[in-house]
């Protein structure tokens, strides 16, 4: 016999209570992920494809 799903996990699926921030090329709000946890601070961009346009980007990173 299988377990409910809400005992599976400890997340009850409320992303509306995790923090978010805005990218800083496109202004989309990122919500916090737990990859993201020990760089929380750091994040700035929301995709690949942002942090390549990222502003003051002339030079070829």
């Amino acid at each position: 016999m299988t377990k409910p799903s809400s005992t599976r996990s400890t997340f009850k699926g409320n992303k509306s209570a995790l923090p978010s921030k805005p990218c800083t090329v496109c202004g989309r709000d990122m919500t916090w992920r737990k990859s993201w946890a020990k760089n929380w601070d750091d994040v700035k961009y929301c995709s690949e494809a942002c942090r390549k346009q990222r502003k003051g980007a002339a030079h070829g990173d």
